[in-house]
C-alpha cells in the first residue's frame, strides 16, 4: 500500500492534534493513517468513504454468493426434485 507521507501521524501526535486532523479530514475528505511502532495500524476515513466502502464490500459479498449459486446450479437436476407432497406422505407431516 502507498501512502503519502502528509497522511500519515504516529498515534502520540495524533493524541495531541487530534481536533486539527478531524477537522482536516473533514475538510479535504482524505484518510488519515495512524502509526504505530512505525506501522500502519489505523485508518481514519470521512463518514461517506467508510460508507462508500462498506456498500462496495456489501457489493462484493453478494457478487461471491451469485457465483456460487450459478457454480451449485451446473449440476442441478430438476427432474430429481421431489414433491413437498410426496415427503409429507413418506413421514407422515401433516399440514
Amino acid at each position: 500500500m502507498i501512502v503519502e507521507t502528509n497522511h500519515m501521524i504516529p498515534v502520540t501526535r495524533l493524541q495531541r492534534e487530534l481536533t486539527k486532523k478531524l477537522r482536516e479530514i473533514s475538510e479535504t475528505e482524505e484518510p488519515l493513517y495512524v502509526l504505530k511502532n512505525n506501522e500502519v495500524n489505523f485508518v481514519i476515513l470521512p463518514a461517506k468513504k467508510f460508507e462508500t466502502f462498506s456498500r462496495i464490500e456489501e457489493l462484493l459479498e453478494h457478487y461471491e454468493i451469485a457465483d456460487m449459486i450459478e457454480e451449485r446450479l451446473k449440476d442441478y437436476n430438476q427432474a430429481a426434485n421431489v414433491p413437498w407432497t410426496d415427503i409429507k406422505k413418506k413421514y407422515a407431516l401433516e399440514d
